[in-house]
Order: C-alpha cells, then structure tokens, then sequence
C-alpha cells in the first residue's frame, strides 16, 4: 500500500510503503533538488530515506532532512505516537538524515538513540540536549521482540566516519543510509527497472564511495558474514530488492578496481575533532577525482601502528588533519610513526581541523620539509566553521596533490601521444 501526499510548491512529497514484515519506509521525495552539498549536480533529485519497524518494541531508523519536518512528522505521527517509539537507530548524523532527530526527541524524551561512539558525539553537538543512548560496535545486537533482531556493522567512512549499518534478522533486511543509494528520485519504491538507475548509482559511487573503496571492500567483508540479505533498504534513492546480487557486486568491482592503482595517498585524522571528518572528505573527493586511491585513516580509532608504518611508506601522498594539541598518547604514538615513516619524494598536505585546539601547523608543516617531503598546497587554516568555499578548496586542493603525484605518469603518457602523432 502506497500512499502520496499532494505536491507542494518545491515538489516535496512523502511516501509510505510497506516493505517487509512489521516494516515501514517513509521516504521523503525531493523532487527538485539540483545539487547535493559540495559534492555533485543532481539529475534527478533525491529522496532521504527512513524506516519503522514495530517488533515487541519499536525502532525508527533515521529520519529526514529538516525541510520535510512538517510532512515527515504529519506522516510518522499517523503511522504511530512518537511516544511509543523506543529506539532511534542513527546510521549516521549527516544532516539530511538526522536533521528532525532533534524535534523527535522534544516529543519522545525517553527514546534511546542507538549510534556508534561517534555518531552519539556528534549528536551531542546536534541536539544541545540530554538523552539517552547506546552506543553500538561491530556485531553487537538490539532485539526488538518478535524475531526482529537488530545486528549492527561498523561501515566507517561510508560515507561519514560515524557510519553504521542494521541488518534485522527476521526480514533480512539491511539498512545501509547512503551506502548503496542513489539520488534518484521516482514514485517507484524499489529497483525493479535497473536500467532506469544504473547511471545514477554509478555517478553516485564515483562521487561519495569512490574516494573510500578500502573502507567499501572492508564493508563488503562483514556485509558477508550476515549470509543471506534480501533487501538493501538505502538512505537515499530506491531500495535494492530486485538487483541485490548485482549491484552488491558491482560495489565489489567499482572499489577493487579503485583500490588497485599503485598510486595512492593517505588522508589522517582524527574523526573525533573539530571539522576534520568533513574536511577530510572534501580533500578525499577531490583526490577521487583524479583516479588516484585513497586511503583514510581515524587516529581517533584503534590503529596498528605497523600498519600504519606501511601505509605511510607505500604512499605517494600524505595529507594530515591536525590533531589536539592534547590529544591522547596513542594519536601522539601515531602522529609520530607517520613522521618517522614520511620519505623523501613523497607529497605532503596539511589542514586544521578547527577545534580550537590544533597542533601548531608550522612546526608539523617544517618537520615533513626538514625530512624533503614536497609541500603542494599551502596549509589549510580553519579559523572559523568552515564554509562551502572551505570545503571547495579541500576538495581543490586533494586534486592538485593527487596531479602532483601522478605527475610523472603524466608527462610519460604525454610523450608516448606525441610520439603517436609523429
């Protein structure tokens, strides 16, 4: 049963369907839009994606982007009284999908949000309120009652590093938010003409996972250990039901092939800390655009160090986001190993994070110098939240270092079509 609002003025619209047992999509369409963030122009609009399911206890997975508040909020208090809602699961707190957390929680206080360490953090920066939580790793499970079981994926960087994904056992249904989507808009819930979506999905991978295949294959890799998934219920765009197989594998393609360059470059920060993860982002799709290979790594997290030693050592590039100044020991132990991993040759980018308390730029910037690194980009400095022209700088300044190191291959290839014309 589908069921339409009228169109607006701006064309935004509400649906509801139910997919599965005991599971309603409420996906809000937006039919107009023409641009997404900083990232892409939009051909086809885009919808933001929630869903309730109603086991023993009731969960609501994400909400919606806060120009639907009116709609969204007349559509879910129709289906069910926030009150009785128990759980909020944030797949991750990007604004289009956590904007109208905060007005839920103004009318159900005692709900519990279920999010990873730092998605929570970032919403205590969101809501400027107490309440309750939970905070979730890799495997851990929510039961619902009635065979709803909740298993939780950590999918960091997909494309937030506060990303999660839901998989409820009963329906094999998993929730991935923007992972797997597309900015696709249509009255056409799932994917049943995939000839239709095929460009946009594309587009859509190039743009937001591209930049992070290494985080993608590792996705992939617990996704694979959930055995059977029958639906992939996105964030954005259709839901994937009729081409599940398909387009997982062509995920599995798109990112191998992007992870095999042997050219590559290291973005590191801390997730946890000012800007930086946005940042970070911008500066990765500007790389991604270039066909260079990225790879992100969060200080903030638990990092192997000899990893990270050989990380640093096969990259061409290394970028870094300034950590705290009194930050932990082990992001110290792991600013260090990258310092004394940094060779000669390689390219090196620096960038506040803007937390009020970064590691002195200078010094860090002089140290990579001392050590005959190559600084392309002036260091990035954030003395203010960053604005869109910020963020397009970041993202300029990820594709002159990613040029920069590609630049032999270049002139190379230059020679060899000249030498074609002679």
């Amino acid at each position: 049963m589908v069921a339409l609002t009228e169109k607006t003025e701006k064309r935004l619209t509400i649906q509801t369907v139910e997919i599965a047992q005991e599971t309603t999509a409420i996906r809000s369409l937006d039919w107009d839009r023409d641009r997404f963030d900083i990232e892409f122009g939009l051909q086809n609009g885009t919808t933001y994606n929630s869903f309730l399911i109603r086991g023993g206890q009731t969960a609501l997975v994400d909400t919606s982007h806060e120009k639907f508040r009116q709609l969204y909020f007349d559509t879910l208090t129709g289906l069910i009284n926030p009150t009785e809602i128990d759980y909020l699961i944030i797949s991750h707190t990007e604004p289009d999908h956590s904007g109208l957390v905060k007005d839920l929680l103004l009318m159900a206080p005692e709900i519990t949000v279920v999010g990873s360490k730092v998605a929570i953090q970032f919403l205590e920066d969101l809501v400027h309120q107490p309440f309750k939580r939970r905070i979730v790793k890799n495997g851990d499970r929510l039961d619902l009652g009635n065979g709803h079981e909740f298993e939780f994926v950590i999918a960091p960087n997909l494309h937030w590093p506060d990303t999660i994904f839901s998989f409820d056992h009963k329906t094999k249904t998993l929730y991935t938010c923007d992972a797997f989507g597309l900015h696709y808009c249509s009255d056409s819930t799932f994917d049943e003409d995939l000839a239709a979506i095929e460009e946009d999905f594309h587009y859509y991978y190039d743009c937001l996972m591209g930049p992070n295949a290494r985080s993608v294959l590792s996705a992939l890799k617990r996704m694979a250990e959930l055995k059977t998934i029958s639906m992939i219920a996105t964030g954005h765009g259709p839901l994937l039901s009729h081409n599940v197989e398909e387009l997982v594998g062509r995920y599995r393609t798109w990112s191998q092939s992007q992870a095999k360059p042997e050219t590559a470059v290291g973005i590191f920060y801390v997730s946890e800390y000012g800007y930086s993860d946005r940042l970070a982002q911008a500066i990765a799709n500007g790389i991604g655009k270039t066909g260079v290979a990225v790879e992100i790594v969060d200080l903030g997290s638990e990092v192997d160090l000899q990893e990270l030693r050989e990380l640093v050592s096969r990259c061409a590039g290394l970028i870094v986001g300034l950590p705290p100044a009194s930050s932990a020991a082990s992001i110290q132990a792991a600013l260090s190993t990258i310092l004394g991993s940094a060779k000669e040759k390689q390219a090196i980018g620096v960038f506040e994070s803007g937390g009020g308390d970064d590691e002195p730029i200078d010094p860090l910037v002089s140290k990579f110098r001392n050590l005959g690194l190559t600084t392309v980009f002036p260091p990035i400095r954030i003395k203010q939240t960053p604005t869109e022209n910020i963020y397009k700088l970041c993202e300029e300044a990820g594709t002159d270092l990613a040029q920069w190191v590609t630049r032999d291959r270049s002139i190379k290839a230059m020679k060899s079509l000249g030498a074609d014309l002679d």
